[in-house]
């Protein structure tokens, strides 16, 4: 089967993160361009070294990004057991990194509008681009629109529509936020319930732990050591489980109930044969973990509610929603992307389908105060052509991300896969490149359409916020290209 969107490269390597967003105010001075530059420059130090770094999205700048989005976080949400306490913190070879630039850096005057207007133009006129392609350049630290094509021209933008996606979720839940699967007893001891509560990334190892506390709940009295009924519980989702795309190695049905993502072949990422009962094999696997700690389970396991008055007898929560967020765009994970549009859906009390997500991701967007004129939210993951945004949209979204007063917006910036280092952009730029390590981006691709929306470090210090949609393209390798070279022309700039 032809792959219709984003196959995921690597995994998240632990890059360090500039930190000018956090700190630099609309309007700031030269002190605070040389705090922007520095930090461009420490970016791309630590990026050299991140091949070696531990485990995904597990730095320990990356934890100081979480940490500072959950404790100002203004949004609520259920299940926020386990944020962590205390403060933002830089990288530690910050102070030396900074102090070694000197006192010249970042003073250079930003380039007007039309100096990036010349280099821009040639590059999204490429054929390679197709027959429509908009772009939309904002200074993040200003919100200044610096370039601007088409910027109110609705697009098809594949998976760049999980920028959009993550926002609202983000702004909606707050980054501490964890979906809980549960299992609960019934009144008479006799029916075990899971109960999905939409983790995607459930695997064996926390069914296991599940299993395990159930099993302890029924020996210390609960239940005894006879065999108990058991049931799973998706009525948290509702609406058809099947992407309008339909049966896709590229996503699972869209279930309450599932584990590594209804992935056959146990990858972590990429296009893969996909199950199509997860719930159910979810509950198998789970009956069968079950027995291992002890507990007979008879007959087979069948989907039902838990009854009136079941109680919870374990639970487990999924890693917070910044980590979440962080692998949906890294890897442009588009299980999970659909799972946080109907997390997004419950906590504005719509259905958990793919109607109730649609409207609860564009009033989210709407209440940041984002220009949604002509956007259509079809899915949250991008597969689905019905899709509709605007570069302006993209653009500003990724600036509000960078703004102080969004904090907790942020891993929406830092799960952006790096240029020459992580994720979709892990093998797109070379290790020469003058946008190596100073890019952060998302994808798209669908047959004929190529997008690319992030930030980007100019030769000023700058942080730049940008969104290039093209449709119409006949070749993927050319369009993405010429993507990439309009993006370092923006890394680049008069250097």
């Amino acid at each position: 089967m032809k792959r219709p969107t984003d196959e995921p490269l690597s995994r998240w390597d632990g890059w360090g993160r500039w930190n000018a967003p956090k700190y630099l105010k609309r309007g700031s001075g030269p002190d605070d361009l040389r705090l922007v530059a520095g930090s461009a420059v420490l970016g791309l130090v630590v990026a050299v070294g991140a091949v070696l770094a531990a485990g995904p999205w597990d730095s320990g700048q990356r934890k100081a990004e979480r940490v500072r989005a959950t404790v100002q976080q203004r949004a609520g949400g259920a299940h926020h057991e386990g944020t962590v306490p205390g403060g933002p913190a830089p990288a530690p070879s910050a102070p030396s990194v900074l102090s070694a630039l000197g006192a010249t850096v970042g003073l250079t005057a930003p380039a007007g509008a039309s100096a990036l207007e010349t280099a821009i133009e040639p590059l999204l006129d490429a054929p390679a681009l197709g027959s429509v392609r908009t772009a939309v350049v904002v200074d993040a630290a200003t919100g200044k629109q610096l370039y601007a094509r088409g910027a109110t021209t609705p697009m098809t933008p594949a998976s760049t529509v999980k920028i959009a996606t993550t926002a609202a979720a983000l702004s909606a839940l707050g980054p501490g936020h964890r979906i809980a699967t549960k299992v609960t007893l019934s009144p008479d001891s006799r029916t075990l319930t899971l109960v999905g509560g939409g983790d995607p990334t459930l695997d064996e190892k926390a069914l296991r732990s599940l299993a395990t506390g159930a099993a302890r709940s029924l020996r210390d009295g609960d239940g005894g050591t006879g065999a108990v009924r058991l049931t799973y519980d998706t009525s948290r989702y509702s609406g058809p489980a099947l992407h309008p795309i339909g049966p896709n190695e590229n996503i699972a049905p869209v279930s309450a109930l599932m584990v590594d993502e209804g992935r056959l072949d146990k990858s972590d990422r990429g296009p893969a044969a996909r199950t199509d009962d997860p719930a159910g094999d979810a509950a198998r696997l789970f009956a069968g973990l079950l027995g291992e700690a002890g507990v007979d389970t008879r007959p087979a396991p069948s989907s039902g509610r838990a009854p009136d008055g079941a109680r919870t007898v374990a639970k487990h929560l999924s890693e917070p929603l910044s980590a979440l967020v962080e692998r949906a765009l890294t890897n442009s994970d588009n299980d999970i992307a659909e799972a946080l549009a109907r997390q997004t859906a419950l906590k504005a009390g719509e259905p958990a389908s793919f109607a109730g997500s649609r409207r609860a991701v564009t009033a989210r967007l709407k209440a940041l105060g984002l220009p949604l004129t002509g956007a259509q939210l079809a899915d949250g993951s991008g597969l689905d052509r019905a899709d509709k945004v605007t570069a302006g949209l993209l653009a500003e979204l990724l600036a509000l991300a960078a703004d102080p007063d969004h904090p907790e917006l942020r891993p929406v910036l830092t799960g952006l896969p790096v240029a020459g280092f992580s994720g979709t952009l892990g093998d797109r730029y070379a290790a020469t490149s003058p946008a190596t390590g100073l890019i952060r981006a998302k994808t798209g691709t669908l047959t004929g359409v190529n997008s690319l929306a992030g930030t980007a470090v100019d030769a000023q210090g700058r942080l730049l916020a940008f969104a290039f949609l093209a449709s119409g393209s006949t070749s993927p390798g050319e369009a993405e290209a010429s993507l990439d070279a309009l993006a370092t022309v923006l890394a680049e700039g008069t250097r």
